[in-house]
């Protein structure tokens, strides 16, 4: 059943990136959000960080891409930026929320080297072993893992850090990690927090050391683990933010 009484994460998301896949409750909560914290500002660096990411990534050889909470479709999306840059690259989006996966597989299914998995970054396992994942990744040659704005709705309780450990473990050398995520050193992150309170997923942000943590077993590209709009922007002009709600990084494994 869709639920349409609480606003919801993905939602909020579309509707802050100005998509149409939204009710009028994630109307109000991203209304809020962006009163509070300018969250319409802060989706649009994290969504042009990972096109920035994609492109990185894919030009630099990796031809497999694995998006674990990709959200709603909303154009361009990850596959349609790879493919621009290489037109070979495979593409497998995981989401835990049949909505999202019901559009993305609508949108998607015509394609051989896109896949669509109903899985859970809670369950990294199940995500690595969903026969979508398998039809579209190869685990014996290198992957870029997006994890874009998703660790931030896992609470410590549910072993985010465990869960990286697990996909980490998975990928061969020379695979990437594509990591963003909300932070807590932000001085409007308290009102963030206060909206999605009331959202189906509430948010844990966290610390530059802690989101640094996701990193372990990586090595860290330049810039480093930085505000979302100064990892290596397309403007070299445009000014490092004084603060930041989204840090963002590209690391590689090299063992």
């Amino acid at each position: 059943m869709i639920e349409t009484g609480r606003p919801h994460s993905a939602r909020i998301y579309d509707y802050l990136l100005g998509g149409k896949d939204n009710y009028r409750v994630d109307q109000q909560a991203g209304d809020e959000l962006v009163a509070a914290a300018q969250e319409r500002a802060v989706a649009r660096a994290n969504r042009a960080f990972l096109e920035r990411a994609v492109r990185h990534v894919v030009g630099a050889g990796l031809r497999q891409v694995l998006d674990i909470g990709t959200g709603l479709p909303h154009s361009p999306n990850v596959h349609e930026v790879a493919l621009e840059v290489a037109p070979d690259v495979r593409v497998a989006y995981v989401d835990n929320d049949p909505i999202v996966t019901a559009h993305a597989d609508a949108l998607l299914r015509s394609s051989d080297l896109i896949g669509v998995a109903l899985a859970d970054l809670r369950d990294p396992q199940g995500v690595l072993e969903h026969p979508q994942v398998r039809q579209v990744i190869d685990f014996d040659r290198p992957v870029a893992l997006v994890l874009t704005s998703v660790l931030h709705f896992l609470t410590d309780a549910q072993e985010p850090q465990r869960a990286v450990a697990t996909l980490r473990d998975a990928l061969p050398a020379g695979s990437c990690l594509v990591l963003s995520h909300a932070t807590d050193d932000a001085a409007d992150c308290r009102a963030a927090q206060a909206v999605y309170a009331t959202a189906t997923t509430p948010l844990t942000p966290r610390s530059h050391p802690e989101i640094e943590k996701f990193l372990d077993g990586f090595e860290l590209l330049p810039p480093g683990l930085v505000p979302a709009p100064s990892w290596r922007p397309d403007t070299p002009a445009t000014p490092r933010p004084a603060t930041t709600a989204i840090y963002a990084a590209i690391a590689r494994k090299a063992t």
